[in-house]
């Protein structure tokens, strides 16, 4: 595991010479404008087509933003930090008040598109060497691009794609913003050939598997409302698969238990020093932890942090009686420091709360580097609770719905966090539905789906500040209207 995460670090530095991402540029073809290697000179043995492929890895480390965001732009949770002035990008975002000049959102573009030209370098030069295995690193490139892609158009809506390569500069001049059917579309088709080339063993700990191409697959038709073919993709991966759901839901979130069980596919991170708040995406820990850690926190088992994204009481009390996943997802500070007898301060729009996931842990004296910014642990991005909930959510609302199986994948879920069948559902239509998107907010809250679930259920309008018609998407930076000179249009109302 930590091996395969430090040769994501190598491999990036290695990469730098032939892929420039850096938070300071203007826009994303700009950051990957410089190509000291090209293809004559490189994609000439395997070892050139690994490190290539560890490179375009390598910027899902950057997808803090998209958890932390995604999080704090619903209504699980307050942006906090220390005043009302501390990341302007997520107070906007957190009041629905954000424009198309915004940092935040200008570095989720920027990262993103990055993660797309890295993978699309692969694919455009995967012709030109052949040897054995070539077939599930070209996989692997598929799978990564339609990630990225993926979190491109459940923020921005409409984007610009490129099937056939790598954009390049004067691209973003006569390319369209593509409709996001065929974003879809080009999705679909790169997770259709991973699942086809990948088993569900991954050559090293961290990699993609057909696992996690079939639960990308699954949650990609969800967002479009094709409930069949998402039901039809999840039953193959819960009846076909490896997984199952680890059995101390608290473990899931720990160190031992990253890469568990029911872990389709998690971020791995290191705390390997990274370049400092000046690079924040240059750093090879987990940044969203030291943001969310509570702060001028002195006490057991946790370490400071900055207390942004702190949960509402709304959502603590959406926990019933009896869920033994509200002490692992939600920390009470106030009943920890009487039971503990730890100390810390407050910040912004301090609730009393804090998102208990991704806490920053203790770690041992010889940990490297800066503990908010080098925090070692891993996003869980897709588990195997979240596949059980969506094909749940797919069978109960496809055109021919099978309730049965709907309620039997839900249950599953609640009798882990119960501890027992008492509060097994038993209704069915819309109420189960309801029951569903109940299930999904506090099973994963914290980990940065709440926001995309509301939108793509209609159902935006239970966020603070959310404008129907607007707010569905967020804007496209201001910097890349401008560079495209007129080919992009803003999204509506912004």
């Amino acid at each position: 595991m930590r091996n395969y995460k430090q040769k994501i670090k190598l491999g990036f530095i290695f990469m730098t010479s032939l892929f420039i991402l850096s938070a300071c540029s203007d826009d994303y073809l700009n950051n990957s404008k410089i190509y000291a290697e090209d293809s004559e000179s490189f994609f000439n043995s395997e070892t050139d087509y690994y490190n290539a492929l560890v490179a375009a890895y390598d910027p899902l480390q950057s997808t803090f933003i998209n958890v932390l965001m995604g999080e704090i732009a619903s209504n699980n949770t307050l942006a906090g930090g220390e005043s009302a002035t501390d990341v302007p990008g997520y107070q906007q975002v957190d009041d629905m008040t954000h424009t198309p000049v915004n940092d935040q959102l200008q570095n989720l573009w920027s990262w993103m598109y990055g993660g797309v030209n890295r993978a699309a370098y692969i694919l455009e030069f995967q012709d030109k060497t052949d040897f054995t295995g070539k077939e599930v690193i070209i996989a692997e490139a598929h799978f990564l691009r339609a990630y990225y892609n993926f979190e491109l158009v459940k923020w921005f809506g409409d984007i610009p794609i490129k099937p056939e390569g790598r954009f390049v500069l004067g691209d973003e001049k006569t390319i369209p913003r593509s409709p996001k059917a065929d974003v879809y579309a080009l999705i679909e088709a790169d997770l259709e050939y991973a699942i086809a080339n990948l088993s569900y063993t991954a050559p090293q700990v961290g990699r993609a598997t057909k696992g996690a191409a079939q639960a990308l697959l699954g949650k990609a038709y969800l967002y479009q409302d094709k409930f069949l073919e998402a039901s039809t993709v999840l039953e193959n991966l819960i009846q076909n698969g490896p997984y199952m759901l680890e059995s101390d839901y608290n473990k899931i979130f720990e160190f031992d238990g990253e890469n568990g069980s029911g872990s389709i596919f998690e971020v791995q991170y290191t705390d390997t020093q990274g370049a400092g708040f000046d690079c924040l995406q240059c750093s090879e820990g987990n940044v969203a932890v030291g943001f969310q850690g509570i702060r001028g926190y002195d006490g057991d088992l946790f370490t400071s942090g900055f207390s942004f994204n702190v949960p509402t009481q709304e959502v603590v009390d959406e926990f019933e009686d009896g869920d033994n996943r509200k002490e692992v997802a939600i920390l009470d500070i106030d009943a920890w420091s009487a039971a503990t007898g730890a100390q810390f301060t407050t910040g912004y729009e301090h609730t009393g709360f804090f998102n208990r996931k991704y806490l920053p842990r203790k770690r041992n004296a010889d940990a490297a580097g800066d503990l908010n910014i080098t925090n070692p642990n891993n996003y869980r991005a897709i588990r195997f609770a979240d596949v059980l909930l969506m094909a749940a959510e797919a069978f109960n609302r496809r055109p021919s719905a099978d309730d049965v199986k709907a309620k039997t994948y839900l249950n599953r879920v609640r009798e882990r966090a119960f501890g027992n069948t008492d509060h097994n559902i038993t209704t069915t239509g819309t109420n189960l539905t309801a029951a569903i998107y109940h299930e999904r907010r506090v099973e994963l809250v914290g980990e940065g789906h709440q926001f995309f679930d509301l939108v793509r259920t209609g159902r935006g309008t239970q966020i603070p500040g959310f404008t129907t018609g607007k707010n569905e998407v967020f804007p496209i930076p201001v910097e890349e209207i401008q560079f495209s000179q007129g080919n992009w249009s803003q999204n509506d109302k912004y």
